[in-house]
């Protein structure tokens, strides 16, 4: 098919799904396919997908035990509990319990524990042989004292294979500005907030009653930090984050209501003791491929800057919203998958007047360790029809990522509160 004609049958997608659509058939999703039996999603072929919970609250991040037995962490409290362990029988999986006084994001199964946070503290419950909680009312106080200023509290957390807990301190602020997210004010000078946030903190996952300054700040220049794994393969910390807002918004002068929708970069990173990622100070341009100066700090758009920052092992569209981040180790999905990044976008509002994008599950091919090749949607149809996902009025917005013992993948919505199952067959 000659160009011309291409881009004349590509236009009238674009109208109706935004400017997104474009940038995910360039990546390779093309194979995408949409199957009512599929939970309403569009998948490659050969997987299929199904709702194996509703209506379960706020789900945030979810982990699967070797016995296929799910643990949610809810948001929000739901009849009282934060935590939900659930049971799998065939394609439905049912409550099996509910327990945890506190809401939050993380949730972690390692060496005969289950982590969990609220928003300032992690605690952990000690499990059985079958990896059951033994005693849902008596947790094991970790961490305490998190901070938490009301923007970007979520604690996500990870544990690697020596013993430490990794907690994401979100800065509470968008640039480090004067007056946060007012127009014309200018960054702080040697913005403070990264004295106790904007960073990943890491801390003995075996010692108890930890407070906030007992913790190592492990990496800095992060503004927020949802999605976090550790990578097996590497054995390596890996972090999603949450790209700055607003750049039209308080910066008109320097960038159109386009370069607001899709700048800055949505960033993944691989990050070592002591790295810094350059917030607020530097913004990733994922198109140009640079470092570039925030506006607070003297940029129009053009200047670079980060010059000591580390460079993201990826990057993706501004303002997704990734979520949840998991490097896929199992046998059940085909070769490319193996040891590469599926990463759950939560979905956009800084996008307007331009349509809102995100709320899917993209997967970033790694090989040896390192992303190598484009990134493609895998599963989209969450948020709905094209109009419900243009206007940002979501039905499902994903959030956690889980493999299964068989190496299913589990998808958490903290919208309607919904967990899919995803297969293949070959």
């Amino acid at each position: 098919m000659k160009r011309k004609y291409l881009v004349s049958f590509l236009l009238p997608l674009v109208a109706v799904f935004g400017i997104f659509t474009m940038l995910a058939l360039k990546n390779g999703s093309t194979d995408l396919k949409p199957e009512a039996s599929n939970a309403g999603l569009t998948l490659p072929s050969g997987f299929s997908a199904a709702i194996i919970a509703d209506n379960l609250g706020g789900v945030r991040h979810i982990t699967v035990t070797p016995q296929n037995e799910i643990y949610a962490k809810l948001k929000g409290l739901e009849h009282g509990k934060g935590i939900l362990l659930l049971h799998q029988n065939g394609d439905k999986a049912e409550v099996k319990s509910s327990f945890g006084s506190f809401g939050g994001t993380g949730i972690a199964v390692k060496n005969g524990y289950l982590y969990a946070s609220s928003d300032q503290e992690v605690f952990r419950f000690k499990l059985n042989v079958q990896n059951e909680v033994i005693d849902p009312n008596m947790p094991e106080t970790v961490v305490t004292g998190l901070l938490n200023r009301g923007e970007h509290e979520a604690k996500a957390i990870t544990l690697d294979n020596a013993g430490h807990l990794y907690v994401n301190i979100g800065a509470y602020s968008n640039a480090c500005q004067v007056k946060d997210r007012e127009k014309g004010s200018p960054g702080q000078k040697g913005c403070p907030i990264l004295d106790s946030a904007g960073g990943i903190w890491q801390f003995s996952a075996s010692k108890l009653n930890q407070h906030y300054g007992d913790g190592i700040r492990y990496a800095t220049g992060l503004r927020n930090v949802v999605g976090i794994t550790w990578n097996q393969q590497k054995n390596q910390l890996f972090v999603m984050q949450h790209g700055r807002d607003q750049l039209h918004d308080l910066y008109p002068q320097y960038f159109t209501e386009k370069q607001n929708a899709e700048l800055p970069a949505e960033c993944m990173y691989a990050l070592n003791k002591g790295d810094n990622a350059g917030w607020p100070y530097m913004y990733y341009d994922w198109q140009t491929h640079k470092k570039m100066l925030m506006p607070e700090y003297g940029g129009d758009g053009k200047k670079t800057g980060g010059e000591k920052a580390i460079d993201p092992a990826a990057a993706f569209p501004g303002h997704l919203a990734p979520n949840g981040l998991l490097f896929y180790t199992g046998n059940q999905f085909p070769a490319k998958y193996k040891n590469g990044a599926f990463i759950a976008f939560h979905g956009s509002w800084n996008r307007a007047p331009e349509p809102q994008a995100g709320y899917f599950v993209v997967f970033q091919p790694f090989v040896n360790g390192k992303p190598a090749g484009k990134w493609e949607v895998f599963a989209d149809g969450f948020a709905g029809t094209a109009d419900q996902k243009a206007k940002g009025a979501a039905l499902h917005r994903p959030c956690g990522l889980a493999q299964g013992p068989d190496g299913a993948l589990y998808v958490s919505d903290d919208s309607r509160g919904t967990i899919y199952k995803i297969t293949y067959k070959k």
